[in-house]
């Protein structure tokens, strides 16, 4: 493999990373703003803000090929159970 490659394709891991926990750090926040009776509607605005933001990063991933937008995709993966051991589960 290109050492360049190699260099995009860990530049993109760590973004996917990065993603993800902001992701899914931004459902716990969500989990605990319903569990504690915030409005619906901020709810949901906050709902749409985290699938918006993750949509439109792996649309950007897309636009550079499929290696990117894999690699990006894994890391978002990777961050699930690092953010659940990190604030624990929702």
């Amino acid at each position: 493999m290109n050492p360049a490659l190699a260099l995009h394709l860990g530049a993109y891991f760590g973004a996917g990373v990065v993603l993800g926990l902001l992701y899914f750090r931004g459902l716990w926040w969500n989990v605990r703003f319903f569990t504690e009776g915030g409005g619906a509607g901020r709810g949901a605005l906050m709902m749409a803000g985290r699938f918006l933001l993750l949509g439109g990063a792996l649309t950007l991933a897309s636009l550079a090929g499929a290696l990117p937008l894999l690699a990006v995709a894994a890391g978002v993966l990777l961050a699930r159970p690092l953010a659940t051991r990190c604030w624990g589960a929702p």
